[in-house]
């Protein structure tokens, strides 16, 4: 989970992506890293997300990919054997935070209340995302958690892009957040790569500067 969490603060976002061919993934792996990101999150909203998981982890060794929309073990199970290195859910299923403990695999389940974080941290968790963040209060809502619970650490997510993504990351207890607006299913599905490539570059130039502003 630590090392997880490190490259997850090294880059500063989690690129959240959807794809509908598993011959897409290579191609944005590759764009993604080219822009100074070296983690991603592929989603199982389609049924290409096992291959693309698959393909990324035995092509692209560098990108550090992880499943998301993962809902339940059964699909941790596919997800983990797929290649993946980390696994994201939008809630919470203390199941599957369990199946996940017993092989060690980095989980970070969603969390809406102070009512599910304090389930979370009963059941071992120190690291969680906040979904959907925008629409739960955004900093001000893992401001207020973060008052209670001061050692759990938040990945916010839902409703972030380059326009409010320093009032999250500025916050202490925020390790990163996960957003769509670098690498837009659009622009997956016409194959312009270098226009995601551009995306992660300015993403990455403005979390160095907010990161620095907090050193």
């Amino acid at each position: 989970m630590s090392e997880v969490i490190r490259k997850f603060q090294q880059a500063g976002l989690v690129p959240v992506v959807v794809l509908d061919t598993p011959e897409q993934a290579v191609p944005l792996a590759k764009a993604l890293l080219d822009g100074g990101i070296d983690v991603m999150e592929v989603t199982y909203r389609t049924d290409a997300a096992e291959q693309a998981i698959s393909r990324i982890a035995r092509e692209v060794p560098e990108m550090t990919v992880g499943a998301g929309t993962v809902l339940d073990a059964a699909t941790a199970a596919n997800a983990l054997a797929a290649g993946a290195k980390f696994l994201v859910s939008p809630g919470l299923s203390l199941e599957e935070v369990a199946y996940c403990h017993a092989r060690s695999a980095p989980l970070f389940p969603g969390i809406a209340t102070a009512s599910e974080l304090q389930a979370a941290v009963c059941a071992g968790l120190t690291a969680v995302k906040f979904f959907p963040a925008q629409q739960l209060g955004g900093p001000a809502m893992i401001q207020a958690l973060g008052a209670a619970f001061p050692k759990v650490r938040f990945m916010p997510t839902g409703g972030i892009g380059l326009e409010n993504l320093e009032s999250y990351l500025s916050l202490p207890n925020v390790f990163a957040c996960g957003g769509s607006w670098v690498c837009p299913t659009r622009l997956i599905r016409s194959g312009e790569f270098q226009v995601i490539t551009a995306l992660c570059r300015n993403a990455r130039k403005e979390v160095e500067r907010i990161l620095s502003n907090c050193a």
